[in-house]
């Protein structure tokens, strides 16, 4: 049996062990509902509280600023859909960008249907958001402005305290999809003028089905999902203590490790970059060379479908991306890289893969060495690289 090479951290990570050590008693031992006023509650109240904590902590937050949702998608739901019916009285008008992701895009185009105005903001070629355009787009009736901290694609990191400026300046709330970016960059909500941010737990070595908001105290949106009085009475719904618990641990975990794994994670996507760039004829790199999260390698390669490039590396226990996972059963090419200017046919060649602090220096090399091999099959049957050679002799 071949060995697995996971390089598809961006789609979701594994459960840290210590993180699945934290949340056992919680599904067996203390199992009581936080809601409940009995003393046998008060472990998952205290398990609760203490992981919304170090979730607070991580940001700079406090603690009653972190609400608990079901993941980043909910999240970024509730960010965008709240936000416009707590504010429609000030105006209709929302900020975002054409790379986000489809929780916020499907969100927004939802939005459209019932009556708010939207503007998709255009990025440059590595994907990094025109604050000139940002400015010139803000009108007296904007609300909200929404960008992602950093492309779940592509990896470029956004100029966010600057829009967090912008915003502020204007009297506008602030709100950034940070599921990519928690755990792998410093994020302090203050110093970078968010009012509001979402994350989610499975992508930072924590568990899925848990995400959360976080809402600076202040902002006046409302609840999204309605019932019980759970999250001070912002989020209906009995609290998924197990969750939390891991959540919690993963965070703790991930601001422990950070400086160490991100440096060696930097360290070897740059060895991978800097191989396929070499090795692999007519292959470009997708988002900024140097101001993009600390895993992230994306490509395309010239002739080739992704998708049949995916296929065979997974023959050869390499699994990766060709990008976001909520869009990998559909045929068209990545909204991202038509965003930063590649044609059609580019954009279809295009490999994400994403490194975890477990990928080593032998890994790269058995999968720049696969890609090669892969790459140069798939092009010798393709008629567009044969026409392609025939002239450039």
């Amino acid at each position: 049996m071949k060995k697995m090479i996971y390089l598809d951290n961006a789609a979701t990570t594994k459960t840290a062990p210590e993180v699945v050590e934290a949340m056992l008693p919680y599904f067996t031992e203390f199992y009581g509902n936080a809601s409940s006023v009995y003393g046998f509650a008060g472990n998952s109240k205290e398990a609760m509280a203490k992981g919304r904590e170090s979730i607070a902590k991580a940001l700079g937050a406090n603690a009653n600023e972190i609400y608990f949702t079901a993941g980043g998608s909910e999240a970024d739901n509730w960010a965008l859909k709240a936000t416009a019916e707590a504010y429609k009285a000030k105006g209709n008008h929302i900020i975002t960008t054409k790379i986000e992701h489809h929780a916020i895009l499907h969100t927004a185009e939802w939005l459209e249907k019932n009556g708010f105005e939207v503007t998709y903001l255009n990025v440059d070629e590595n994907g990094v958001v025109k604050l000139d355009e940002l400015k010139a787009a803000i009108r007296p009736e904007t609300i909200l402005i929404s960008v992602m901290f950093a492309n779940n694609e592509i990896g470029t990191i956004e100029p966010i305290k600057e829009i967090g400026e912008i915003a502020k300046e204007h009297g506008i709330l602030f709100h950034t999809d940070a599921v990519q970016a928690f755990g792998q960059v410093p994020i302090n909500v203050d110093e970078l003028h968010i009012d509001m941010l979402s994350s989610s737990g499975h992508k930072l070595n924590g568990p899925k089905g848990i995400g959360f908001l976080y809402i600076r105290k202040g902002v006046k949106i409302r609840s999204f999902v309605h019932g019980g009085a759970q999250e001070r009475k912002r989020r209906a719904g009995t609290e998924n203590i197990p969750g939390i618990v891991g959540y919690g641990a993963a965070v703790e975990r991930a601001m422990r490790t950070m400086k160490e794994r991100t440096d060696k994670e930097i360290e070897l996507r740059d060895y991978l970059i800097d191989r396929v760039l070499k090795e692999v004829p007519y292959t470009r790199l997708n988002g900024h060379r140097t101001n993009r999260l600390p895993n992230n390698a994306n490509f395309s390669f010239q002739f080739i479908e992704g998708e049949s490039l995916l296929i065979m590396l997974d023959m050869e226990g390499i699994c990766g991306s060709s990008g976001s996972a909520c869009t990998s059963g559909s045929l068209d090419p990545s909204h991202v890289l038509l965003a930063i200017g590649l044609p059609h046919e580019i954009a279809h060649g295009s490999l994400r893969l994403t490194l975890s602090d477990e990928t080593t220096k032998e890994d790269i090399d058995f999968v720049v060495e696969t890609i090669k091999d892969i790459v140069s099959r798939l092009r010798d049957m393709s008629p567009l690289y044969e026409d392609f050679i025939k002239k450039h002799k």
